[in-house]
């Protein structure tokens, strides 16, 4: 019996303390994760067969997390999001479940919040 492939994370995180706290406990619970400092070099690493889970801040310098989540949209609509903020709104956070995405997280959240909403 073969173990599970590792789950596949990409992070886009703009606050590298914050990218790397994150990445590292990832990456304690099993995932491999590839971590990226803004929206437009994530979008020209992923390809639409990318076979994992994106998690992505809203609030970045250039693209920001709602045009990036626009943008895997229509690389792949099945592709799981999860959005996280530091400035919760409502609004936002109606509206990105509303189009699709797996999950919205506010910040400061758990990674024990993180990996269950990567896991589900």
């Amino acid at each position: 019996m073969s173990a599970a492939p590792p789950l596949q994370v990409v992070l886009v995180e703009d606050e590298e303390p914050l990218r790397d706290a994150t990445m590292q406990a990832l990456t304690l619970e099993g995932a491999e994760v590839t971590a990226f400092p803004d929206a437009r070099a994530a979008l020209g690493w992923l390809t639409a067969d990318y076979p994992g889970v994106i998690v992505s801040d809203v609030r970045m310098p250039g693209m920001d997390g709602i045009a990036f989540f626009a943008a895997l949209r229509a690389i792949d609509p099945d592709l799981p999001v999860i959005l996280t903020t530091g400035h919760g709104d409502i609004a936002m956070a109606v509206a990105a479940m509303k189009d699709g995405a797996a999950d919205f997280l506010t910040k400061p959240y758990s990674s024990a919040d993180l990996f269950r909403a990567v896991r589900a």
